[in-house]
């Protein structure tokens, strides 16, 4: 019995290892485990972002947020924790040349009142409480701006909301001046939810390829833009 107890492991010792490829896409399986093969995200769970197009210097600035404390969410923190600055970019280039169609996710019942109100933000803001219009930023279809500014449609209403939500709690952050925590602290309760919902919503335009860099001016001082700005 032993001597069969012995062979076996000194067979398993001697079977060849399997090779693993050393590929882009094998090295980002645990990006791909919760965001999709070509980072398309989980629309059916809300939660788990589409990265499939975005502009590679705002997706690289995540992964370098959460390696800095300043993004808080454990599995994303332990999984950049030893990665480079070079590597983290070679993984913001590759899912950023992804072009993959997107998919509506479920979205909650609001009045016709708070889409308006959610509209209203987006499009104008509300200059009382000096809540610059998303589309200032975010480009005019919303579809991000180079190399920076994340595109804000298609992505789920329970993503948009609780990112927002993230903001004023602090648990998520960048670089100061950090305008989207001081436009997130101007909004109230219903308006998130108002905003999230328009922009859930909304149609997508044939186009949803990030608008070339310099094509807007922001209304705030934005550190992860290099402090450029109105600075309202």
């Amino acid at each position: 019995m032993l001597l069969m107890m012995a062979a076996s492991v000194a067979h398993a010792q001697d079977a060849p290892h399997p090779v693993i490829p050393d590929t882009i896409q094998q090295r980002i399986a645990a990006c791909t485990a919760c965001h999709g093969v070509h980072g398309e995200g989980t629309p059916e769970s809300g939660f788990f972002p589409r990265l499939a197009g975005k502009p590679a210097g705002y997706l690289a600035r995540q992964l370098q947020d959460f390696q800095d404390g300043l993004r808080k969410y454990g599995p994303m923190e332990y999984t950049v924790r030893q990665l480079s600055p070079e590597y983290m970019r070679e993984i913001a280039a590759y899912f950023s040349a992804q072009d993959v169609p997107y998919t509506r996710s479920p979205m909650p019942r609001l009045s016709g009142d708070a889409l308006q109100r959610g509209e209203q933000l987006v499009t104008h803001g509300d200059p009382s409480r000096k809540i610059p219009a998303c589309s200032a930023c975010h480009g005019a279809q919303l579809t991000g701006v180079q190399p920076d500014i994340p595109g804000l449609i298609g992505l789920p209403y329970d993503y948009i909301s609780s990112q927002l939500g993230s903001w004023r709690t602090r648990t998520r952050a960048t670089v100061a001046p950090d305008c989207m925590s001081e436009i997130a602290n101007r909004l109230s309760e219903s308006d998130i939810s108002a905003v999230s919902a328009w922009l859930a919503g909304r149609e997508l335009p044939g186009d949803m390829h990030a608008q070339p860099a310099g094509s807007v001016t922001p209304p705030l001082h934005c550190g992860v833009l290099g402090d450029k700005g109105d600075g309202v």
